[in-house]
């Protein structure tokens, strides 16, 4: 298997630490196509049985990814993409909003409601630019 083998001298190449192959259980997927990264030194996980939902909430945080970093930042080599793909990751989950959590970031407990009018009329906000300006925080000013 020459190809398993060009498989893993890539991911030695770049420095990779993976480990797995995580993939579902179509049956496209045979024997022969497990071989391949077996061959490279990772183990094949199969996702669970009939959880058809995992692919889309995957597809929805890649996408995310691509339209609101990638597609907006000139990358030079890997180690710029990965140190902004950390940064993204970090402001995806410790400060970017997300509707289904009521505005409130992953890692971070919602805000406090500010239902005094006074208060809404004086907020101070203050900006952050996160890797060169793409993309920007916004928090209120102590």
């Amino acid at each position: 298997m020459q190809l398993g083998r060009n498989l893993l001298t890539a991911l030695e190449d770049a420095s990779s630490r993976a480990g797995f192959l995580i993939r579902d259980r179509d049956a496209k997927f045979t024997a022969a196509f497990d071989a391949l990264p077996i061959d490279a030194g990772l183990t094949v996980v199969t996702t669970g049985i009939r959880i058809p939902r995992l692919n889309s909430i995957m597809e929805h945080r890649i996408q995310t990814c691509r339209r609101e970093l990638l597609d907006r930042t000139s990358i030079w080599n890997q180690p710029h993409l990965l140190h902004s793909l950390r940064e993204f990751e970090t402001h995806y989950n410790e400060h970017r909003p997300h509707r289904a959590l009521k505005q409130a970031a992953p890692l971070r407990p919602p805000p406090e409601p500010i239902d005094v009018p006074a208060q809404i009329r004086h907020l101070e906000i203050r900006r952050r630019n996160r890797h060169g300006g793409t993309p920007q925080e916004y928090q209120h000013a102590a």
